[in-house]
Parts: C-alpha cells; sequence; structure tokens
C-alpha cells in the first residue's frame, strides 16, 4: 500500500485536512487511518457540538484567528452540503460582582478579536431569558450549534468519492521515517507513503515521539461529563448559556448548551482522567496513568491547580454538586432534570514546567507534520487548521513544483 499522503486519524481535524489534500491536489494520493471502526468516534463525537465564536483566545494567536475562520467555514460547508446547523448565539452570564468584573475583560477580548458583541444588564438578561438569572451578559450572537460527528462522516463521504481511502479498524503501532518516505505499521498492513500528517488528538504525543520528535510536553486526558435535560426542558433557553470563566483554567465551565437534535446537555466538567479514553469515573489505563505520574509537568500542573482539581472531582462523585454549578444562572434545575449523558476527552498538552500549552501546536519532521494539540476549540476549527497544514506541507515538501 503506497501513497503519496498518510494521514493518521480519523478525526474532523484530521478528515478535513484529507478533504483539502483532496480539492488542492486531487492528483496526489491519500489514505486516512483511523484506529476506531467509525470515523469521529473520540474529542470530535464526543463534544458540546458548539460552533464557537472565538471570544477567549489571544488575540493573534491561531485559535482566534482559526476558530473565527472555522466559525464561517463550518457553516458554509453545512450550507453546501445540506448538513442541520444553527447560529443562535451564546450568552456569557455573570452571577455576582466579580464575574462582572472578568465579564469586562472578555467584552474587551471580543472586540480585539473582532467579533460582535452586545453587553445586557441584569434586567435585559431576564428579558431575552426568563429561565436564567444574572447581574449582566454579553451576547455573542456568531456562535452556533452542529453535529460535528455528522459533519465528520461526510467529509468522509466526500473524501472517498474523489479517490481517497479510510481505513477504520487501523491502529498505527509503529513508524519509520527515511530520507526516502514512511513506513506505517498498522494492525497487519504495511503503508508506505512519501509525506505523513498525524492529526491523532489524545496520542499525538506518542505518535510524535515514533517519528522521532525530540517533545518538550506530553498529553494529559481530562474527562469533560455531562447531562442532558428532560425533554420537558428542551425549550429551557434559547441561546447557549455559558459562565464567566477562570482565567486561570483552559476551561470554560458547565453550560447549557442547545443540541441540533432539539435536546439541551449541561457540562462539561474537567475532571482528571486515569485513562487516555476513560470516558466512565472508574476507567483506569495502567500505562497512561504510568506516565502521567513519571512526567515532571504533569505533577507540577497537579501542585498547582490542586484546589480546583479536587473540586472538579467532588463535581463529578456527587451530582449535588456539579447542580449547584448549574443552579448559579438556571436556579430551577433539579437534580431529577439531570440525565447522565456521554463524555468527552480533552487531550491537553502541557510542558515539562507545568504550563498548559494554550494554543495549537504544530511541530514537523523531515517528511511528517503533527498536530500536537487540538482541544477546543479545534472542531470548529477544524476546516482553517486543515489549509493550514496544506499550506505547510505545499512548502515543506515541495508539492508546488511537483504538482
Amino acid at each position: 500500500m503506497v501513497f503519496d499522503l498518510a494521514i493518521v486519524g480519523g478525526g474532523i481535524v484530521g478528515l478535513a485536512t484529507a478533504l483539502h489534500v483532496t480539492e488542492r491536489y486531487p492528483g496526489l494520493s491519500v489514505v486516512v487511518i483511523e484506529k476506531e471502526s467509525t470515523l469521529a468516534a473520540h474529542q470530535t463525537g464526543r463534544n458540546s457540538g458548539v460552533i464557537h465564536a472565538g471570544v477567549y483566545y489571544q488575540p493573534g494567536s491561531l485559535k482566534a484567528r482559526f476558530c473565527k475562520e472555522g466559525a464561517l467555514a463550518t457553516m458554509q460547508f453545512c450550507k453546501d452540503h445540506g448538513l442541520p446547523f444553527e447560529q443562535c448565539g451564546k450568552l456569557l452570564v455573570a452571577t455576582d460582582p466579580g464575574e462582572l468584573e472578568r465579564m469586562g475583560a472578555l467584552h474587551e477580548r471580543c472586540i480585539a478579536n473582532g467579533l460582535t458583541v452586545e453587553r445586557l444588564d441584569a434586567a435585559e438578561l431576564v428579558r431575552r431569558e426568563p429561565h436564567i438569572v444574572g447581574v449582566g451578559a454579553l451576547f455573542v450572537p456568531a456562535t452556533g450549534i452542529v453535529d460535528y460527528g455528522l459533519v465528520a462522516r461526510t467529509m468522509g463521504k466526500l473524501i472517498t468519492e474523489r479517490g481517497g481511502e479510510i481505513l477504520t479498524g487501523t491502529r498505527v503501532e509503529a513508524i519509520r521515517e527515511e530520507p526516502s518516505g514512511i513506513t506505517i505499521e498498522a494492525g497487519r498492513k504495511t503503508i508506505s507513503a512519501r509525506h505523513l500528517v498525524v492529526c491523532a488528538g489524545v496520542m499525538a504525543d506518542r505518535l510524535a515521539k515514533m517519528c522521532g520528535l525530540d517533545l518538550d510536553f506530553q498529553i494529559v486526558p481530562f474527562r469533560g461529563e455531562y447531562y442532558r435535560l428532560g425533554d420537558d426542558k428542551n425549550d429551557i433557553v434559547r441561546h447557549l448559556i455559558y459562565p464567566i470563566p477562570d482565567p486561570a483554567l483552559p476551561f470554560l465551565g458547565v453550560h447549557l448548551t442547545r443540541m441540533i437534535g432539539g435536546y439541551v446537555t449541561v457540562g462539561p466538567n474537567a475532571v482528571l482522567a486515569f485513562a487516555r479514553e476513560g470516558y466512565r469515573f472508574g476507567d483506569v489505563n495502567y500505562r497512561d496513568l504510568s506516565e502521567m505520574i513519571s512526567y515532571p509537568g504533569f505533577r507540577r500542573v497537579i501542585r498547582a491547580n490542586l484546589r480546583s482539581g479536587i473540586s472538579e472531582m467532588w463535581n463529578s462523585l456527587s451530582k449535588q454538586a456539579y447542580l449547584a454549578l448549574c443552579r448559579r444562572y438556571c436556579p430551577e434545575l433539579k437534580l431529577d432534570d439531570l440525565t447522565p449523558y456521554r463524555a468527552g476527552i480533552r487531550a491537553q498538552a502541557v510542558l515539562a514546567d507545568g504550563s498548559l500549552v494554550h494554543d495549537f501546536l504544530i511541530r514537523e519532521t523531515a517528511r511528517s507534520i503533527h498536530v500536537c494539540n487540538a482541544p477546543s476549540p479545534a472542531a470548529t476549527s477544524a476546516i482553517p487548521i486543515a489549509r493550514e497544514l496544506v499550506t505547510r506541507a505545499t512548502s515543506q515538501f515541495g508539492w508546488r513544483d511537483r504538482i
């Protein structure tokens, strides 16, 4: 099996990259390699389905740029292919004076990132959302919702229609990079490619090491747990309802999310997972756990965030504590309203000094390009991330001269 380009990872970033290659360079042979039996099985298919506008990210960062571009590109992709989406907008709700002050900083960040934003007082908040309480809010109309799993599977269909190949149920066991090309051992298959792009999510660091990259980070998994509200609460909100996030953490806090299916979810929290694909509290992978514990960056980030980590763990164990987070802005919710829903895993790159990598991180070797950190808003940003990867490949691999 010989290809011009192999892409490891059948999530939305890998599939968007393969699709963009087939558009820009239809003469290249492309294969997508996915270890699961279906596409979009992990971060892509287990997120809140939000098309993010780009509120939170450092101006000029890849996240800020790609998120804003990606929101428009995602909605256009849905229009082009008849996929359901809704630009419902979101409200960031301040529930006390301290959050109101932080809300002012977020307002400035929205403006710096070129977003349309409206500041609401408490009375206007209640007028727009009668079931939500707070001392103020920001309204960001560009935010939307979509089914990213459906978007990814549609991309997969287009890739195969254009002559690309997708191998599911094919786990990469080893990668050899040589001056003449890439050899990938995956299950019982040996796949040869001139070049390689890796979009492996929670396994990004392990595959980067296979290609000989000397890493200064390691992936640490955080589980995001959700609940679904009952059907009687399907109309409880008109917009997405977000808290004002803690600026010291990369997580956005528990929010109310309208879903494309017509229902509403609550979540996610951000609890340390003991397995890279540990979607249940009791899931433990001893290799994953051993690697985490032995990594100095993990120990440092845990020490620095011990209090918030314990709080998140308690919110995971106690449904009542989880409910309390929601009741800060939606006090009518009760325990009986919360039904367990699918969890997701955030693949977070952590540096050796214990600091979190806040932006998208891309690394390269002579014949490979690796997406090393792509948590939220990577699903929203997938199409511009793909364009960036193909632009880098064009320059690095000399495709323009050959095609």
